[in-house]
């Protein structure tokens, strides 16, 4: 397998590795190695959010996913990982544990139109490891396509290995989507994918939060994001609770230079508002 330097949470090369569908990152969020998988090499996705870290980013969904291929480079990075010298030569110390296997990568992973197919090996390759139960299966997702069958075939089988969802939510107004996410779907409609995910799988809202122009999300977001907290609240939607980070590593989008990050005292004031309104807040500044 290829070698470069030692992993870092800033650094999140997706080429490191050596292989289409396979990387390992060290996650701020995750407190350990995360094994990545990205099924979108093309780097194409249905969004385009301004605080994208992936370079030449264009509108589309993932390609055909070679499902061998796949496999094949997974098992060689779990076999050096548990029983290579990964941890030793690429990970610091305090770091070196495997946390979860993560569906994010270069785009909408659900857009892959083999994304069931893929939990399933996915499971398949674990269960060989001895990873069922004992470690997270992730999905990082927009969340636009979770009211189609076929995504929500996979997440019931992402719910069967012990899997949550992490589901991007930047905003709640239309105006806010336009702006963070670049996309036009109605808060409305994306707030009844977030509760179709939830009731299929252990779900936690991933909300990035920065300064646009010198300026923090205005009140006016700020309000509607805590009242679309308290709607959860109030519908039993049964999400676990909010990630909520800031900008660690630079945007490769045309708007990075408009983007700055909040300083760590702004994220935990936000934090404890949505703890009032009534969810748990895992903060990574």
């Amino acid at each position: 397998m290829a070698r470069t330097s030692s992993l870092t949470p800033i650094n999140h090369d997706r080429d490191s590795a050596g292989m289409t569908y396979v990387y390992p990152v060290v996650s701020r969020r995750a407190g350990g190695v995360s094994v990545g998988i990205n099924l979108n090499p093309n780097n194409a996705c249905n969004w385009a959010c301004v605080y994208c870290q992936v370079p030449d980013l264009t509108r589309g969904a993932a390609p055909e996913i070679d499902l061998a291929q796949l496999e094949a480079e997974l098992r060689a990075m779990l076999a050096d990982i548990l029983h290579g010298d990964f941890m030793q030569t690429r990970v610091p110390e305090g770091a070196r544990r495997l946390n979860d296997i993560a569906l994010s990568g270069n785009g909408e992973p659900t857009s892959a139109k083999a994304f069931p197919q893929v939990i399933e090996l996915i499971g398949r390759v674990m269960m060989d490891f001895d990873l069922t139960g004992k470690i997270k299966l992730v999905l990082i997702t927009n969340g636009s396509l979770t009211d189609r069958p076929r995504v929500q075939d996979g997440i019931k089988k992402i719910a069967a290995l012990n899997g949550e969802v992490w589901f991007k939510f930047d905003s709640a107004t239309a105006a806010g989507m336009r702006t963070i996410n670049q996309t036009r779907i109605s808060p409305d409609k994306q707030f009844e994918r977030l509760a179709a995910a939830a009731r299929l799988c252990p779900t936690w809202l991933q909300t990035c939060v920065f300064a646009l122009d010198g300026k923090p999300p205005s009140d006016v977001e700020q309000a509607a994001y805590l009242a679309a907290v308290g709607r959860i609240r109030q519908e039993s939607i049964p999400v676990q609770g909010v990630l909520l980070y800031g900008l660690a590593r630079p945007s490769m989008q045309p708007q990075a230079s408009r983007l700055s990050a909040l300083p760590a005292e702004w994220l935990e004031a936000f934090a404890e508002k949505i703890r009032a309104a009534g969810l748990p807040v895992k903060v990574s500044p």
